[in-house]
């Protein structure tokens, strides 16, 4: 696509939606600009692509296919492992499934009765449901597709064992049910030809480091029963595929990553809310005004908030502003993780249906159906890295229509600074993802799963899991986790050793139950739950609101009642921090990065009503232990000469908060994958110190992303600060949305002078 750029007073007339939108509420477009059309190129279908299918497929009006879909699925069919990582909607999925259904196909016939096999994984059971669901659709009688996971029956589950060709699955059902219990499915196994990998840039982090380890245990057994399947990835756009889809899979790849789809003209926008007269924006309100605008001018749009508690609050806000056309009202909704499946495929379907013109979503919509072919996407903060802002604006665009895609900044550090600096997301490189396949808190148990599927050599742990497996294993036996014979190592306990691995990284799920009815309002993952369902936590589900009065963390159940309330909650906590070790710094010690013990305890909440009072109420719940990684500067006393010492604490927690805010614009992740502590004084350094660390057991590379940018991102911190027009701190610059303090104490112009004092140290005097 070629982007024309321009102001808001020369390109707001590209777009009748933003056209309309921008009259009726000046002054907040702060940058606009134009995507042209692209015509597309398309390719004669490969002579050994199924006919039946291809009929099928021109049937859905796919009358040639792109140049890429069939680039990529010809180096499947090569027998070569590859990637395809291109544009949202420029159809990766008829890429794979060709490869896929001819292998299929050509061993429909096969003398073992059951013919060759796909395994199609993704990270959300939403999303193979849909893919299986579009499978079905193209009706070839030799294929037999099936949907495995949490939700399928046993009878089913037991039919997909023996009948299926086509299994959709996702990495935790692979895990804990499909490799443990590998025997069970030989036949599928030893036959299975393509594995696809969809969605390849959702694994990041921890939880991609847990899915590169699964997918080495997958191709292991699979050469036990003597097969060699292909991988063919799939990503929406991403630095360096190659790299990332090599460390997935542990093998070399092709890449896959000019996009010939053709795509209609797109306008992008970056809106600032309407100040409030405390200076403050409401970024959810002023969403819905926008989406309820959307709605009357005829078009279906999506809106993506940070939150489940926006997502009812947008819904919510923009089916009041409906109120007097109720037909309008009617077709608005929200959808975000938590709710029931049952719930969510009705969302889903309706969406596809057109029945639903505005749908407010969390990122579940973002992996949850292949939904594309809306008229606007919103963007309501920024998403946390350019990749997923891209990933959600694609999914406007419905044939050769213009699409617009507006992302709205939020009340936050990073939005703040790309108002001004538009050119940090517009023509800049998309992030490279971030994950480490040799985090030793993620590799050891899944040698230990390896070992009780198959006894584990020592050839085959360094083959498939790397050089670092060595003291892992033995680690394994000192714990009485695996015992060590001349044939390998050995699983010695009764229980599952799948349940080793905690593949999303927030442990088990608490479900929130409705008292009275017993009904399941929805569920939140265990380490989130201290903080959102505690006792007096306000819970709000499909706009009504609820009281949670008891948290059972033996059962873990959160007990919630209905009950209408003037008020919010917020957690407030306290934490501490020591290191366990430095592994890597610079410019004399003033950087670190190395391996942390944080220890966080929720130990009260403030109620806040609508005219600003507050309360605070005391908490008792226990603490919590996290050994991960983290990124640190320190000021040394010599160079806070120009600080009060009474701010000393204000100015390093008001440049932590900043620092958690700006580092997603250099590391794929988002404030919420990441913690800080900050102090004046800490006993490991002897010195001024502030931490960000990643929020996840072992690490998952952002804070080690930050180390190695450091002078960047602390520069970009500075000057968000620094620029920002409010007075002593706001949401924008240095106020978190998550602290357990209550964000105090702030001091916004002394964090100004520690950040200098800090790019001193950091910078050389001739590099500046």
């Amino acid at each position: 696509m070629t982007a024309t750029l321009g102001t808001p007073k020369d390109r707001a007339g590209h777009d009748d939606l933003l056209g309309a939108l921008a009259r009726d509420r000046p002054g907040r477009l702060t940058y606009v600009c134009r995507l042209d059309a692209r015509s597309g190129e398309s390719a004669p279908w490969p002579d050994w692509a199924p006919a039946d299918a291809v009929r099928a497929w021109q049937r859905r009006g796919v009358d040639r296919p792109w140049r890429h879909q069939v680039d990529a699925a010809e180096h499947a069919r090569a027998g070569r492992h590859v990637v395809l990582a291109t544009g949202t909607a420029s159809g990766k999925s008829l890429a794979f499934c060709l490869a896929a259904l001819a292998a299929i196909r050509d061993g429909a016939t096969a003398p073992n009765g059951r013919g060759a096999t796909a395994l199609y994984l993704s990270p959300t059971k939403a999303l193979a449901a849909d893919q299986e669901r579009s499978l079905r659709e193209l009706d070839l009688p030799w294929l037999r597709p099936a949907a495995y996971d949490g939700d399928t029956s046993t009878e089913d589950r037991a039919w997909a064992r023996r009948h299926a060709n086509f299994v959709l699955t996702n990495p935790d059902l692979l895990h804990h049910s499909l490799l443990p219990g590998h025997r069970a499915w030989a036949g599928f196994l030893r036959a299975l030809d393509v594995i696809v990998v969809d969605e390849l840039h959702a694994y990041r982090g921890v939880f991609g480091a847990h899915v590169a380890a699964i997918v080495r245990r997958l191709r292991r057994i699979c050469e036990h029963y003597g097969g060699d399947p292909v991988v063919v990835t799939a990503s929406a756009t991403t630095a360096d595929p190659g790299l990332s889809a090599s460390r997935l899979i542990g093998a070399e790849v092709a890449v896959v990553d000019v996009d010939a789809a053709a795509s209609p003209p797109m306008t992008i926008a970056f809106w600032q809310p309407a100040a409030q007269p405390d200076g403050r924006t409401v970024p959810v309100h002023e969403s819905a005004d926008l989406l309820a605008g959307l709605v009357r001018q005829g078009a279906q749009a999506i809106a993506f908030v940070r939150s489940r508690r926006g997502v009812e609050t947008l819904a919510d806000r923009t089916r009041d502003l409906l109120a007097n056309e109720p037909d309008l009202a009617a077709g608005v909704a929200g959808y975000r993780g938590g709710y029931l499946p049952e719930e969510r495929r009705v969302l889903e379907a309706s969406l596809r249906a057109g029945e639903i013109r505005a749908l407010a979503t969390t990122s579940a919509l973002e992996l949850g159906i292949d939904v594309h072919g809306i008229d606007a996407v919103l963007v309501v903060g920024w998403p946390g890295t350019r990749a997923a802002l891209w990933q959600r604006f694609g999914r406007a665009g419905r044939g050769r229509g213009p699409a617009l895609g507006l992302l709205v900044a939020e009340n936050d550090p990073i939005d703040a600074y790309l108002t001004r600096h538009p050119d940090a997301v517009i023509g800049a490189p998309v992030e490279a993802q971030v994950f480490d396949p040799q985090n030793p808190y993620v590799l050891s148990a899944h040698l230990a799963a390896a070992a009780a599927e198959l006894p584990l050599t020592e050839h085959d742990a360094r083959r498939w899991f790397g050089p670092t497996t060595r003291p892992l294993l033995d680690g394994l036996v000192r714990d009485g986790l695996l015992r060590h014979r001349p044939a390998g190592w050995f699983w010695t306990r009764p229980d599952r050793a799948s349940d080793l691995a905690d593949l999303r990284g927030a442990g088990p799920t608490v479900r929130i139950v409705e008292r009275g009815t017993g009904r399941i309002l929805g569920t939140v993952d265990s380490a989130r739950a201290p903080a959102t369902v505690h006792p007096g936590a306000v819970y709000v589900h499909q706009g009504v609101e609820h009281v949670v009065d008891a948290l059972d963390a033996d059962d873990a159940i959160a007990w919630a009642r209905v009950e209408p309330v003037d008020y919010s909650t917020t957690a407030r906590s306290v934490s501490d921090l020591r290191i366990a070790s430095t592994l890597r710094e610079r410019a004399a010690g003033a950087l670190g990065f190395g391996t942390v013990e944080v220890t966080s305890q929720v130990v009260s909440y403030v109620r806040r009503t609508g005219d600003g009072a507050r309360s605070e109420h005391p908490l008792d719940l226990p603490q919590r232990s996290l050994t991960t990684q983290a990124v640190w500067w320190t000021v040394p006393e010599s160079d806070l000469v120009e600080i009060d010492p009474a701010e000393l604490a204000g100015a390093a927690h008001a440049a932590e908060h900043a620092a958690i805010g700006l580092l997603p614009l250099y590391a794929t992740c988002d404030r919420w994958d990441l913690g800080g502590v900050s102090t004046v004084r800490h006993p490991d350094t002897e010195a001024l110190t502030v931490f960000v660390h990643d929020g996840l057991p072992g690490g998952a590379g952002f804070a080690e992303r930050g180390f190695d940018v450091a002078e960047q991102w602390l520069r970009a911190t500075r000057e968000t600060i620094a620029s920002c027009a409010c007075k002593d701190g706001c949401p924008a610059c240095i106020h978190s949305p998550k602290c357990g303090n209550g964000n105090e104490p702030l001091a916004k112009a002394a964090s100004v002078r520690l950040l200098d004092a800090l790019l001193t140290r950091l910078v050389p005097p001739l590099a500046r």
